[in-house]
């Protein structure tokens, strides 16, 4: 497309192409669609459901802690998940990284490097104004997040019990594996790294500081590899039980 000529400013501008590029920019964000959609509808559908998150040793990561408040709508009673996904949704929603990909796959925000957007935005606000403003506190729930990291460790340790006898089986793999991916995500994060050493105009002067910054700086270069992998492992560990509880899959015992 050529250059608009100065009688064709008079007209107004020649439109612009979508992108002129020729790969398929669009795979990336279509399946940051599809994966992040069907979670968020499996989670809100789980959350609701309000059974067969127990069995055994082994609870659900979408109802630990398992609080003992009962409440009732209508009749309705209302699933002790509502109360704690919240939580962890909220670390995941406002996660820089996940920003960008549901910005990018959602809205189109836009949808690949140098594709247009949509033409019906005409103001840039940034995160400045409602609902977006909220983004700005991932740092306050990166600190509930870590806490979430013990509970569900702890659930981790009760899955390697069997009637008071330690043992290994699938699940406690699972659960094992989880915690570990979680761990590695909320520890790669952005506002782990700030916490350690933000504040710091010289790395040099605090050596322990340094180490640990160090190390979440080398786990925040795989921090979109840890976000996704920890999505499928709570997913997977969820269905895991969701399957045992219902007696469709029967743990096998390894040790």
């Amino acid at each position: 497309m050529g250059l608009p000529t100065a009688q064709g400013k008079e007209a107004g501008r020649v439109p612009l192409p979508l992108t002129s590029r020729q790969d398929t920019w669009w795979i990336r964000p279509l399946v940051t669609v599809l994966v992040l959609g069907t979670f968020v509808l499996y989670a809100t559908w789980r959350g609701l459901e309000n059974q067969f998150y127990e069995v055994g040793s082994y609870l659900s990561p979408f109802y630990s802690p398992l609080l003992p408040i009962k409440l009732n709508i209508a009749g309705w009673p209302i699933s002790p998940a509502i109360y704690i996904i919240l939580f962890p949704l909220s670390f995941r929603l406002t996660c820089y990284y996940y920003r960008l990909a549901y910005y990018r796959a959602f809205f189109w925000d836009p949808p690949a490097c140098a594709v247009q957007e949509p033409a019906a935005r005409k103001h840039y606000t940034g995160e400045r104004q409602f609902p977006f403003i909220l983004q700005n506190i991932h740092r306050f729930a990166f600190y509930v997040a870590v806490i979430f990291i013990f509970i569900l460790a702890y659930d981790a340790i009760r899955a390697f019990f069997f009637d008071g006898q330690f043992g290994v089986a699938v699940g406690s793999l699972i659960f094992l594996i989880n915690i570990v991916l979680l761990a590695l995500y909320t520890f790669s994060c952005h506002s782990f790294r700030h916490l350690i050493g933000g504040r710091l105009d010289r790395m040099s002067e605090s050596p322990a500081r340094k180490v640990g910054y160090d190390c979440s700086s080398c786990l925040n270069r795989r921090h979109m590899l840890f976000a996704w992998c920890s999505l499928f492992s709570v997913a997977f560990s969820d269905v895991y039980v969701r399957m045992c509880a219902m007696g469709i899959f029967h743990d096998f015992r390894i040790l």
